[in-house]
C-alpha cells in the first residue's frame, strides 16, 4: 500500500499573487502619476528622482505587504494553484498594457 502525500503550495502560490499583485500596483501607480499632478507631487519621496522614487517604493510596500498577508493566509495550506497563476498572469499582462506607451496615450 503506497500512502500519497501532498505538500502545501500555499507559500509558492503567495509568492506568485503577490508579485502579480505588486506590478499591478507598480503600473497603476506610475499611470496615476503620469496622469495626475496632484499624485505625482504625493509621489515625490526623493527630489532628485522626483516621482519615481514614490512609485517604486510604494509599489514595494504593497508587494511585501500583499506577500505577507498571503503567506499568512495561506502558508500551510493547498491552494488551487492554476487559478492563482492565471490570477498572476493577468494582473502581469495588465500590467505591462499599464506601461505600453500606445495604450497609456489613449487612456
Amino acid at each position: 500500500m503506497t500512502r500519497t502525500y501532498i505538500l502545501p503550495n500555499g507559500s509558492g502560490a503567495a509568492a506568485i499573487l503577490a508579485a502579480g499583485i505588486g506590478s499591478f500596483a507598480l503600473a497603476v501607480l506610475a499611470f496615476a502619476g503620469d496622469k495626475s499632478v496632484a499624485v505625482k507631487s504625493s509621489l515625490v519621496f526623493y527630489k532628485p528622482t522626483g516621482p519615481l522614487s514614490g512609485v517604486t517604493t510604494t509599489a514595494i510596500l504593497i508587494w511585501l505587504f500583499a506577500w505577507g498577508v498571503l503567506e499568512w493566509r495561506w502558508g500551510k495550506k493547498t491552494v488551487a494553484a492554476a487559478r492563482v497563476i492565471t490570477v498572476a498572469l493577468v494582473l502581469l499582462g495588465l500590467s505591462l498594457l499599464l506601461t505600453f506607451p500606445p495604450i497609456v496615450d489613449l487612456l
